[in-house]
């Protein structure tokens, strides 16, 4: 589905990324981990074909550099963190525009019934259905990170680039969606490569993580493999298995705490 040999990339002449090799399936999910500025958006941006880089990239047998925009389009969707919203479409409208690849080259021809039907089907999937005529700029952080999860479906593509896909959503809604795209990528036979913060959410979604220092590989494998390396630690110089511990202690606690206080007032 996708390779990258010795891949490297940045601004302005500046490396960003360096030798970056890697190879990810259909229907694999591969999460993106590292420290602030250890190049995983520009990871992102460069699969992307947005900015130029050395070395190769090949999706789905072809080479990047021989694919045009549309071509592109046609095989990645990229997710990213949300942005300041100039214009003010409603929910559906947003959704519509991941279908302009599907509208004959022309993205202001008015929708088949098959873009609105399929349109429908990824609002559906995001939880969003009953909110499709609302204004974007009205809605919470969270709804809008859906709307955008709903519209990079809506163009169909073969692989999914997500950059911190879960900021502004709660709890409930991020573990929707991890799980929406572990279904999406094993039943629909696709690829997800996400860049995350949370640890325990790249760990639920990855079957292989990359992990990112300084813009080199420090690791790259199975998910269990790379979280148990000491190299973790290392990148992030701390300790995080025993963070991650002694939080889920508290939290125990915490959980603990009313009984032994409702056993008081019993007695």
């Amino acid at each position: 589905m996708l390779t990258l040999n010795n891949v490297s990339a940045g601004y302005e002449g500046h490396d960003v990324i360096s030798n970056i090799s890697l190879s990810v399936a259909k229907g694999e999910n591969l999460c993106v981990l590292g420290p602030n500025g250890c190049g995983k958006t520009t990871l992102i941006k460069t699969i992307s074909g947005l900015i130029p880089h050395s070395g190769t990239i090949i999706i789905n047998g072809i080479n990047l550099d021989s694919m045009n925009r549309t071509e592109v389009a046609k095989n990645i969707a990229v997710m990213s963190q949300i942005s300041t919203i100039y214009f003010s479409y409603t929910v559906y409208e947003t959704v519509l525009l991941g279908r302009y690849l599907h509208m004959k080259g022309n993205a202001f021809k008015e929708p088949s019934l098959k873009d609105r039907e399929y349109a429908d089907k990824c609002l559906k999937a995001v939880g969003l259905f009953n909110c499709k005529n609302k204004q974007i700029n009205t809605l919470s952080g969270g709804q809008l990170q859906r709307v955008y999860l709903a519209r990079t479906l809506a163009q169909e593509p073969n692989i999914i680039l997500l950059d911190e896909p879960t900021n502004h959503l709660d709890l409930k809604h991020q573990t929707e969606l991890i799980d929406f795209l572990k279904d999406w990528s094993k039943i629909e036979n696709h690829t997800v490569i996400g860049v995350f913060h949370d640890l325990n959410l790249a760990i639920n979604l990855a079957d292989n993580i990359l992990l990112l220092d300084n813009g080199k590989i420090a690791s790259y494998g199975k998910t269990n493999d790379v979280i148990s390396s000491k190299l973790l630690n290392e990148v992030y110089e701390m300790d995080i298995a025993n963070y991650m511990l002694n939080s889920l202690k508290q939290w125990e606690c915490i959980q603990e705490e009313p009984r032994k206080t409702k056993l008081r007032k019993i007695k």
